[in-house]
């Protein structure tokens, strides 16, 4: 082809983008009118129901569907007799749930299939050179968690994910295969030891009850192709728009002191429910479309009446009123009704005589910030001066509804407009997605139980990384991945495999705990349950599970004893910096509001400092959880006597409507990427275990729990663990830093459950504060 055919081809190319587009655009308003049109119709069958001698062929005929369609909108309509429908629901055994399409899970070690040794000089096993003496801390790593705002919806638990590496020496072993034959399953071996449980996560619950999990795997063949490849057509754009401020109050619900723009004034609310609130707030602020509740939680009004919290919400959500009703939305936000969570719920409100029209959100301050007990112009200048600070990095910087949605927003606004990535960062394919989603977590969260800890502690002494994540964003993954097989794996040099670990990488690893152990699990390993997680430290304790590089290489290269890690395969993603830029001008806007809050003369803008402060490590977080972008959890409301939609779980009814949510599975979000979620994700967790102090290039001091004596760590939270003994950790205010944030004398009898230990931990804040200790 010539320079001339070249060019002919890129014009025609260009024209069949704009042909495209316009079909997009075409096929999208068919389907929004097919799903009018779909509801419409559903709404109308499920009303035929209501006439006594309506027969279900009789509708099926005039609305084109079948039977079974009319007769799951409209159930009263089956016209099989009640006595045949019991015995087949008696005589029905539950489905064996289908395995998802994303891989296979691995029942034991036993089924996973291991290359045999190469045939080559080298021996098949390979890891990291041994470790200096321990008095020399050897390659540690770097490490904070959103509802959605929830790509976390609500769930703080303890998971796996991605960041740094390793080299050679007996530690890592990788399955490997001969060169000239193709690599067959290894022979069923003795299972491996049950992992045991000695840590709890959540309440108080018998660890015992967790059992071991599978886990996903890359599957063989064509299947496997879309484990390394990205979702045709969505792509993360910079948007070419300014987002619309919104009119915005701050009310606190218990006494009734509403802050609109520069006045105060106090509002009578009724009972409390939400028409009452929206009558009362319009009343004194015509125009307001966000009303944050500051203090009072109104959701929570007689909540003893109600099994669970999330039930009184989804009541308070709904009672009626005569001049609002829940927003049904339009367009795209064609589900946006309320979000019913415990604590942060919102409650989106529109007129009775115009569901369509103009909405009011009714939404919580704690999604941002807990106000401690500041007041509502307190709480409105914080935010003032979280949109000054955010301002002076962003020219159009807006505050949306949630923290997660403004973090996503911010960082959209940096996606680069020249080189490689000006064109925006492709979305992985959803059964990529579906991997991450399975094998990745969040932060670590774990109660370490007797006997690993005394019974008596001595003491409990709180640290706290601050603004942890915020030094984890330098470096991210990007593009499509390049799947490593264990025989590619063993295959490399020993300077081969230490890149290959310290990239962005996820792998899929057979983990043995070494003998004579006696610190913390290190790596993650699949439980049932609520837990989802647990961290084994027995030693001689086997199991599977997926971790990122910096976990991996922790295992390796830890200065206390090396592990033995055998690479069953993974995924090698290129080095990008996709969050570096919206990470460097969020933690400016941070160090700013942090200083104004111990520096400006007046106590109530130095409050609101820092609960600003507060706002953008939100924005961070939430907004970093809202890439992981797991399956949707949406709720919604329906008129009761309508059909209500496929799939959902009813949370509660009235009179008038019912409650329910569902999950919606991966949306087409071209926002979504949990690659980048999950390797900060997994640089903080091995933070929490070992961490670097720079200056410059040269190595200061580490921290982390790995650095505390055996038998003294409590307690793993997020970003902060507890211990029984203060530590000479350095403290420099930079994101990362381990904060001294409680510290309780002792003897301390040890908490049985994470809600004992968090009132102990409230009390360890409050004496260290009032003994005024050096932080």
């Amino acid at each position: 082809m010539d320079r001339k055919s070249y060019t002919a081809e890129l014009a025609g190319l260009r024209e069949l983008r704009t042909a495209i587009m316009a079909a997009e655009k075409t096929a999208a308003a068919a389907q929004k009118e097919l799903d009018r049109l779909t509801a419409q119709r559903a709404r109308r069958v499920a009303g035929l129901a209501g006439y006594e001698a309506a027969k279900a062929d009789a509708v099926a005929k005039a609305s084109g569907l079948s039977v079974g369609d009319v007769v799951r909108i409209a159930p009263l309509l089956d016209p099989t007799p009640a006595a045949v429908r019991a015995a087949r629901s008696d005589d029905r055994a539950p489905a064996a749930p289908t395995p998802a399409p994303v891989a296979t899970p691995i029942e034991s070690d036993a089924d996973v299939a291991v290359a045999p040794a190469l045939t080559r000089p080298a021996p098949a096993v390979v890891g990291l050179p041994a470790p200096a003496a321990a008095a020399t801390p050897a390659a540690p790593i770097e490490s904070d968690a959103d509802v959605e705002d929830p790509a976390r919806a609500g769930q703080p638990a303890a998971e796996p994910a991605s960041t740094a590496g390793r080299e050679t020496e007996p530690g890592v072993q990788a399955a490997s295969a001969p060169a000239s034959t193709p690599a067959p399953a290894v022979a069923a071996s003795a299972p491996a030891p049950a992992v045991p449980v000695a840590s709890a996560a959540v309440g108080a619950r018998p660890v015992a009850e967790a059992g071991p999990r599978g886990l996903p795997t890359l599957p063989e063949g064509p299947a496997g192709a879309r484990f390394e490849a990205v979702t045709t057509g969505l792509v993360s754009k910079r948007p070419n728009f300014t987002q619309q401020a919104r009119a915005t109050v701050f009310l606190d619900a218990a006494t009734g002191m509403l802050a609109v723009r520069d006045r105060v004034v106090r509002v009578g609310l009724g009972a409390r429910t939400p028409g009452e609130i929206l009558d009362a707030v319009l009343q004194a602020a015509p125009g307001t479309e966000r009303i944050y509740i500051t203090a009072g939680a109104p959701w929570h009004d007689g909540a003893e009446r109600y099994s669970t919290l999330k039930d009184a919400v989804a009541a308070w959500l709904n009672t009626p009123s005569e001049r609002w009703t829940a927003a049904v939305g339009a367009g795209r936000d064609k589900l946006a009704g309320h979000f019913v969570h415990q604590r942060q719920p919102v409650g989106r409100c529109a007129p009775a005589a115009a569901p369509e029209g103009p909405v009011t959100e009714v939404r919580s301050m704690g999604e941002w910030f807990d106000p401690d007990g500041a007041d509502v112009v307190t709480c409105r200048q914080a935010f003032t001066l979280l949109w000054q600070a955010l301002r002076r990095h962003w020219d159009d910087a807006v505050l949306m509804g949630s923290p997660s949605q403004t973090g996503r927003d911010l960082w959209s606004r940096t996606i680069p407009t020249t080189g490689k990535w000006a064109g925006g960062y492709p979305v992985l394919s959803e059964e990529l997605r579906g991997l991450l989603h399975a094998t990745g977590g969040q932060g670590r969260t774990e109660l370490v139980l007797p006997p690993r800890v005394p019974e008596q502690l001595p003491a409990l002494v709180e640290y706290d990384r601050t603004f942890a994540y915020a030094k984890h964003l330098w470096k991210s993954p990007v593009g499509v991945p390049r799947r490593i097989t264990a025989a590619a794996f063993a295959a490399m040099s020993g300077a081969e495999q230490t890149k290959a670990l310290m990239s962005c990488s996820h792998w899929n690893v057979r983990v043995t705990v070494p003998q004579g152990w006696e610190h913390v699990g290190l790596l993650p390993a699949p439980v049932t349950g609520d837990r989802a997680w647990i961290y084994p430290a027995t030693p001689g304790a086997t199991f599977t599970t997926w971790a990122g590089g910096a976990e991996v290489h922790l295992a390796l290269a830890n200065h206390v004893a090396p592990w033995k890690v055998e690479i069953l395969g993974g995924l090698l993603f290129e080095d990008g910096k996709p969050l570096d830029e919206w990470g460097k001008r969020l933690k400016a806007a941070w160090a700013d509001l942090t200083n104004l809050s111990k520096l400006h003369g007046d106590e109530r803008q130095r409050q609101a400092a820092y609960l600003a402060s507060r706002a953008v490590r939100s924005v961070l977080l939430f907004g970093l959880g809202g890439f992981a972008q797991r399956p949707r959890l949406v709720s919604g409301t329906t008129p009761l006597g309508e059909a209500l939609p496929a799939g959902v779980e009813i949370l509660g009814q009235d009179n008038d409507v019912v409650t329910w949510q569902r999950q919606a599975g991966f949306s087409r979000d071209p926002y979504a990427h949990p690659e980048w979620a999950a390797y900060v994700w997994s640089g903080a967790r091995a933070a929490l275990l070992d961490m670097k102090y720079r200056q410059g290039k040269e190595v200061i001091g580490y921290a982390g729990a790995l650095h505390a004596k055996p038998g003294t760590v409590v307690y793993f939270g997020t970003d902060g663990i507890a211990l029984t003994e203060r530590q000479m950790w350095p403290y420099r205010g930079e994101p990362g830093d381990y904060l001294l944030k409680g510290h309780l004398t002792g003897p301390v009898e040890h908490p049985a459950s994470q809600e004992q230990y968090l009132k102990l931990r409230a009390l360890g804040r409050v004496h260290l504060a009032e003994k005024g200790a050096d932080r």
